[in-house]
C-alpha cells in the first residue's frame, strides 16, 4: 500500500515572529508562531516544520522558548531547524518538545555531524534541509548548487551529490527547498525534485513555490513523499490545508 502523502505547513521564524519572503529575501510578518501552529494543528496539518531562518546567518541558537511554547500547543510531529550545530543542540530541541531536528549549514561544514546525530538519536530524528538553487557552474553537473546560511551563501557543492551523501550517512529524510521557486507561488521546481528523487531512497519533502492547491500533485508525481509550504497557508483561505489534501487525493494519491 502506498504511503500517505504528508501536508506540512512551514513556520519560518525570525526574532520570535513567523515571516515569509520571496527567494529567502524581503521577509514580511505572518503572525505569532504559537497561534499559527495551533491553527494548523486544528486544520488538519500532518506535521509542522519550524525554521529559525536567521539563526545560522546571525550565528546564534534557535529560539528554544518559542519551540517549547509551540510544542505545548500542537499534537502532531514538530521538526525544528536553524542554528542546529551539534548533538547537544538536537538533544536540547528534543527536550523542548521537538520530534525531529533539521540541519543544513552545520552539516555542509562538517558532514560527519550527520553520522554523530544519527548514531546518538537514530535516523528518524534527523532531517537534512537542503537549500538548492540553479547554477551554470560546470563543477555542478546536476545544475543545482547547495546554499547555506538561509540561502545567502553559495557553496559550489552539487545538490544531488550532497543529497546522496547525506542519505548514505543516515539522514532520515530530506527537506528539499528550491531557492529559485521560494515564495514565487508559481509551483514547485519539479526538475529539482525528480533529480534528487532519482538519487536517494529516503523520504523527500518538497518545498518552495506552492501558490495554489493544484501545484501540489505534480510535486508528488515528481517523487515527493511530503509537501511543505508557507505562503498558501499563512495568507490563503482558512481551509487551505483541506483544499491541498483534496487536490492530492483527487489526483489519485493517498493522503492522511
Amino acid at each position: 500500500m502506498a504511503v500517505a502523502i504528508r501536508v506540512i505547513p512551514c513556520l519560518d521564524v525570525d526574532a520570535g515572529r513567523v515571516v515569509k519572503g520571496v527567494k529567502f529575501e524581503d521577509l514580511r510578518d505572518a503572525g505569532d508562531p504559537v497561534e499559527l501552529a495551533h491553527r494548523y494543528d486544528r486544520a488538519g496539518a500532518d506535521e509542522l516544520t519550524f525554521l529559525d531562518v536567521t539563526a545560522s546567518s546571525s550565528q546564534r541558537e534557535t529560539t528554544f522558548d518559542v519551540v517549547g511554547r509551540t510544542a505545548e500547543e500542537v499534537f502532531i510531529p514538530l521538526t525544528v531547524g536553524g542554528g542546529v550545530r551539534s548533538t547537544a543542540d538536537v538533544d536540547r530541541l528534543l527536550r523542548y518538545g521537538a520530534d525531529k531536528a533539521s540541519i543544513n549549514t552545520a552539516a555542509v561544514a562538517e558532514p560527519a555531524l550527520i553520522d554523530d546525530i544519527t548514531r546518538h538519536f537514530g535516523s528518524q530524528v534527523l532531517v537534512l534541509s537542503l537549500d538548492a538553487r540553479r547554477t551554470r557552474d560546470a563543477q555542478t553537473p546536476s545544475g543545482f548548487e547547495v546554499t547555506t546560511h538561509g540561502g545567502r551563501t553559495g557553496t559550489g557543492i552539487d545538490a544531488v551529490a550532497w543529497a546522496r551523501e547525506a542519505a548514505d550517512r543516515g539522514v532520515g529524510e530530506i527537506l528539499l527547498n528550491s531557492i529559485d521557486a521560494d515564495g514565487t507561488k508559481d509551483g514547485f521546481d519539479l526538475e529539482l525534485i525528480r533529480a534528487v528523487r532519482a538519487a536517494v531512497g529516503v523520504p523527500l519533502i518538497a518545498s518552495g513555490g506552492a501558490g495554489a492547491p493544484e501545484h501540489f500533485p505534480p510535486a508528488v508525481a515528481a517523487g515527493a513523499d511530503a509537501v511543505l509550504a508557507a505562503s498558501i497557508f499563512h495568507f490563503g483561505p482558512p481551509d487551505a490545508i483541506a483544499q491541498v489534501k483534496k487536490a492530492i487525493r483527487d489526483a489519485g494519491y493517498p493522503v492522511r
